[in-house]
């Protein structure tokens, strides 16, 4: 059975987006790309809300200098989006029902699916369970307003450590799995 992994930029106050919606403050190493090639062996398959794929659709299409382009651009794309007509970028589709979608995914054979970003979707497959790997990624920077990480989930949410890795840049990937022994 395939897993399903979160990885999501916060601030170190808590915020993935500054108060404007702004992300100019998600600038990482190079050590980085080695952790997302070890990633891409990891997964075969993106998830997105609609946000986060128009951005990374209007960037990683016309990027030829970064060598994570042809890995971003190749791989199975799913945006859950009730409002976009299309999805341009190669490899993408539509789907309305994330919850429906991603339980039907997760009992197909396959690596595991990977939810860049996209906290809103994040938020309601939390609500049904369906994420097995948290990787939250603090930014050495305070924000001090913004966009809360799980924002619109108001319940406890019990994770278990797994470990961290740490980034020349400052950066710090904490890896949770949830508790589900209650």
């Amino acid at each position: 059975m395939r897993n399903l992994i979160f990885q999501m930029l916060t601030s170190v106050d808590g915020y993935f987006e500054g108060p404007n919606g702004e992300l100019d403050w998600h600038n990482v190493g190079l050590d980085w790309n080695t952790y997302v090639f070890e990633l891409f062996e990891e997964v075969d398959t993106l998830l997105f809300g609609r946000r986060t794929y128009e951005m990374m659709a209007a960037y990683w299409p016309t990027e030829t200098d970064d060598p994570i382009a042809e890995k971003m651009n190749s791989f199975p794309k799913i945006v859950f989006s009730n409002a976009l007509k299309s999805a341009d970028w190669a490899n993408s589709r539509i789907a309305s029902d994330a919850v429906a979608e991603v339980r039907k995914l997760l009992q197909q054979p396959g690596k595991s699916m990977v939810i860049f970003g996209s906290s809103d979707l994040a938020v309601s497959l939390m609500r049904e369970g369906l994420i097995d790997d948290f990787r939250i990624v603090v930014s050495p920077i305070v924000l001090g307003n913004g966009k809360p990480l799980f924002h619109g989930f108001n319940e406890r949410y019990k994770l278990n450590f797994l470990k961290t890795k740490n980034f020349q840049s400052g950066h710090v990937m904490i890896y949770y799995r949830p508790d589900r022994s209650a």
